[in-house]
């Protein structure tokens, strides 16, 4: 395998980020999707229970940043208090990016 790809390979990561703020009912979901797939990443944004939304997403390291950076920004829909992420390998099964 050329060095390129295999190090292609060995970016990749698995981003968890916890939404905090005014993120339900406002569209958040659908715009985080919308970026993802514009990014090339797989995964899923979830509403919680207690108001948040969980973001999973998996992909090279740079575009789960820039993912990350957006979820932070404001140009996000609602009013994004506060994000919690977690970095981890990618574990793999994810397809395209849904809304749950």
């Amino acid at each position: 395998m050329p060095e390129t790809m295999a190090g292609d390979h060995d970016d990749r990561v698995r981003l968890t980020a916890w939404v905090h703020g005014r993120v339900q009912g406002v569209g958040f979901r659908w715009f985080t999707r919308a970026r993802a797939l514009e990014l090339g990443l797989v995964g899923s944004a979830t509403n919680t229970p207690d108001r948040r939304v969980l973001v999973v997403a998996e992909g090279p390291r740079a575009a789960c940043e820039q993912l990350l950076d957006w979820l932070r920004s404001a140009g996000t829909p609602g009013r994004v208090d506060l994000v919690v992420e977690s970095w981890d390998p990618p574990r793999g099964g994810l397809d395209g990016f849904v809304e749950r």
